[in-house]
């Protein structure tokens, strides 16, 4: 491998390896991209690649434009969206993408993902926003561009902010989280995933039920998140 390209590549592969054994995605359903700012460059999946056949150099090196720069394979077919959402949101390290059960049928319910209990409170504040499904004319047109601007609008529509709330419901999609690196991108997923399935759960076991009281859900982010947090070690 590319010395320059090295290290984004190897984070790449571990964190794709890790969307199979959190059990995040089926067959392809997936791709995780790593950036280098420094390079204008991210690694990502190649499409349609089975995981147990991933090595750290077959993730592909593009531009911000998807231009290959290193790598044999084709790149995700997802590439074009990362591309948006890394040159509109400067303080991400890593994405990911996946069809993980719970959360892909939120998004073709097109619904929000309330917030029902402290999990949920523990990452964000919000309900974890639908982004409203495509016009046809985006469609036929750059659909993987107008993608990432799906999300970048529903963002600003809702006059949310990225470095709060790492996670998307693409309308008749499926998800995309981030994060400041691989670590923290892939571990948004898994929550997500979580935090569907048990919204759906409680949907089943009581459908009327309401959101978490405001009180509780700010002590939970808070203790977390807040300035005095005490979550964890210091």
């Amino acid at each position: 491998m590319n010395s320059n390209y090295s290290q984004i590549q190897e984070a790449a592969y571990e964190a794709n390896m890790q969307l199979p054994a959190l059990g995040l995605v089926l067959f392809t359903f997936g791709n995780v991209s790593v950036v280098d700012r420094a390079q204008s460059v991210f690694a990502i999946k190649p499409s349609g690649v089975p995981y147990e056949k991933l090595t750290p150099a077959s993730m592909v090196v593009v531009d911000f434009e998807g231009k290959v720069m290193e790598g044999n394979l084709r790149p995700s077919s997802d590439t074009l969206t990362h591309a948006v959402l890394y040159k509109h949101w400067e303080d991400i390290g890593s994405i990911v993408h996946t069809h993980s059960t719970h959360a892909t049928a939120w998004a073709q319910s097109l619904k929000d993902i309330p917030v029902y209990g402290t999990t949920h409170a523990d990452y964000t504040t919000q309900a974890i926003p639908c982004a409203a499904p495509m016009s046809d004319e985006l469609i036929k047109g750059d659909y993987e561009i107008a993608t990432g601007h799906q999300i970048l609008d529903c963002f600003k529509q809702r006059n949310l902010n990225y470095k709060e709330l790492q996670m998307i419901l693409v309308g008749s999609h499926a998800p995309f989280t981030w994060g400041k690196d691989a670590k923290q991108a892939v571990h948004n997923s898994a929550v997500l995933e979580y935090i569907a399935q048990t919204a759906w759960m409680t949907q089943q076991i009581n459908p009327q039920v309401t959101s978490l009281k405001p009180s509780l859900i700010q002590k939970h982010f808070e203790r977390k998140h807040g300035p005095n947090s005490y979550y964890g070690q210091s």
